[in-house]
């Protein structure tokens, strides 16, 4: 009998009441300053293993984008939502990662039949779910969302590092590190900050 320390204890509960297509779903950049929310989605086969691929803020970069090529190679399905900062700033993060994570699961093919996320807040789709709190670190399904997640946010982030390298984001991804900050109150938001968040505001 499966324990809850096996990480696939939740997909195969699922399955046993009679679920078979289990996508895991998590997000990715709830906390930088600028840039988007990503979210991912992925439906694993029954019994795949995936040696080393656990919560993403565990992991090197350098074995985070490993992972993120075995798992598109491996997975059912994969598949990915972004939510801009301007959606962020309009509405707030909470609702700018549902949203993220909504896309990513209705951009699911084949399409998902249960789901698995990290967290607290179930995604407004019709789609059966449980929510797991540290869900990257108790189902295997929902540490590859998080891995394919962090790495598709990063790859963003690097790209806007060459339109904005003042703030430095190919290291800090948005995140408020001393740099970042300095940067912020030398030369104020860039088209990508969060102008809702406190720290922008205070490098205004």
């Amino acid at each position: 009998m499966p324990s809850v320390s096996d990480p696939f204890f939740h997909e195969t509960d699922a399955r046993k009441t009679g679920f078979d297509l289990i996508a895991g779903v998590d997000e990715a950049g709830r906390g930088p300053l600028a840039g988007p929310v990503t979210a991912a989605a992925v439906i694993l086969p029954e019994g795949l293993i995936l040696p080393g691929i656990k919560d993403s803020k565990q992991m090197t970069e350098k074995t985070r984008e490993k992972a993120f090529s075995v798992i598109h190679h491996k997975a059912l399905a994969v598949s990915v939502g972004v939510v801009s900062h301007r959606f962020i700033d309009e509405f707030n993060i909470l609702e700018a990662s549902l949203e993220a994570m909504k896309r990513a699961v209705l951009s699911l093919r084949p399409a998902a039949e249960y789901l698995l996320v990290d967290g607290i807040q179930t995604i407004s789709v019709p789609i059966t779910q449980k929510c797991l709190k540290k869900g990257d670190q108790r189902s295997m399904s929902i540490s590859a969302a998080s891995v394919i997640a962090k790495v598709y946010r990063d790859r963003i982030m690097r790209s806007y590092d060459e339109r904005f390298p003042e703030y430095g984001f190919l290291t800090n991804k948005g995140y408020g590190t001393q740099k970042h900050m300095t940067a912020l109150r030398r030369y104020g938001p860039c088209p990508i900050h969060r102008l809702t968040f406190k720290g922008v505001l205070e490098g205004k």
